[in-house]
């Protein structure tokens, strides 16, 4: 819950947050996926486990691939987001993400909001399989010794769910509402939003450290966070979209002027064997006759400017 107050001064009120159109989808699909693995373990649990082994994330998976089928598993990146390991996990982080991420979905609209999220959950999941393999390098064990085996299952440990994406929504929230006092239930009584934010990074943080270095589900809450505060300060207003054109045209319109150089030093060559002057500036275009002629006199014609 969330309160508000007018404008003109002290009223007051609380309401629910906006359940909008993206914050809907990823709710409904998340429980939906639960409660069907938790109808299909009863059923037939061995294809569930095969579930959490192929869409769950696997840090040896996303880098090598599975036995037998040498391609990286990078969909498990996105996957692992919508897969969750008990009811808890999956409510909490659902509850957050209606709690804060409907309010940017509103500013930024449906498409860049959901941008944000899968681009926080894929960071989250980076920083996963990154953790992981960091810290079997850092380990550097005989393969006998028992801390080498801790660490190496590290890389083959499922990690799943979507709180890389809640943190990378608390981090925007703090950022951009930083201000604004939230009644988060069952706590009766209203906390600043950047206080809440900071409090659960500092957990993740702890937690993250506390495990010896070792919580990756912890690093990739971080991760999540991290990623979606670089996201906030690097991208253009409209999102990955724009960045991508923009930088699609960049490079389009770099390799034409290029073209257009090299067209003008071919055509300079040219006009130089018949004696001819250079009618093309740096950038290929053409300056035309007379164009160097300065110290013409008022009244002398000069050649006409051609772009």
């Amino acid at each position: 819950m969330r309160r508000t107050s007018s404008m003109g001064g002290g009223g007051m009120s609380l309401g629910l947050p906006p359940f909008t159109k993206a914050v809907k989808w990823i709710v409904i699909s998340n429980f939906a996926i639960y409660f069907a693995m938790l109808l299909g373990r009863g059923l037939a649990p061995t294809y569930i486990d095969y579930i959490n082994i192929y869409f769950g994330l696997i840090p040896e998976a996303v880098v090598r691939g599975f036995p037998g089928f040498h391609v990286p598993a990078l969909w498990q990146l996105v996957t692992y987001g919508f897969l969750h390991a008990g009811f808890s996990h999956v409510l909490w982080n659902m509850f957050g993400i209606w709690m804060f991420g409907g309010q940017f979905e509103m500013d930024w609209g449906t498409r860049k909001f959901t941008e944000y999220f899968i681009w926080c959950v894929v960071a989250a999941g980076v920083t996963t399989v990154a953790v992981a393999y960091i810290g079997l390098g850092l380990y550097n064990q005989s393969p006998s010794t028992p801390l080498f085996h801790m660490l190496a299952s590290l890389v083959r440990i499922p990690t799943v769910g979507a709180s890389g994406g809640l943190f990378g929504i608390l981090i925007a929230f703090g950022i951009y509402y930083g201000d604004r006092e939230v009644m988060l239930f069952p706590l009766p009584f209203q906390i600043r939003a950047k206080y809440i934010v900071t409090a659960w990074i500092l957990i993740a943080l702890a937690g993250a450290l506390g495990e010896g270095g070792q919580g990756v589900a912890n690093w990739a809450h971080l991760g999540g966070a991290f990623f979606g505060w670089v996201y906030l300060r690097m991208m253009p207003r409209g999102g990955l979209q724009v960045a991508t054109s923009e930088g699609y045209d960049g490079i389009r319109n770099r390799y034409y002027k290029w073209k257009r150089r090299q067209a003008a030093k071919k055509f300079e060559v040219y006009m130089k064997k018949h004696k001819r002057e250079d009618f093309f500036d740096e950038y290929g275009n053409y300056k035309g006759p007379g164009a160097h002629d300065d110290d013409k006199g008022n009244g002398e014609s000069r050649g006409p400017w051609v772009n």
